[in-house]
């Protein structure tokens, strides 16, 4: 199995890997949710409106 202790050096390796997590899990996130966007512009955009009136300028 895989020895996890660290020693006396556990106090700042185990924080430095949480916080790593941490940073990698929000970069994710925040690309989901800005491919999430990037999407519903490109549908907008690209599905002709109903009422020409609202049709954005050209």
């Amino acid at each position: 199995m895989i020895d996890l202790d660290m020693g006396r050096y556990a106090a700042f390796v185990w924080p430095a890997w949480g916080l790593s997590a941490v940073v990698l899990a929000a970069l994710a996130a925040r690309a989901l949710i800005a491919a999430r966007r990037w999407s519903a512009e490109l549908r907008r955009l690209e599905d002709p409106p109903s009422d020409p009136r609202k049709a954005p300028p050209t």
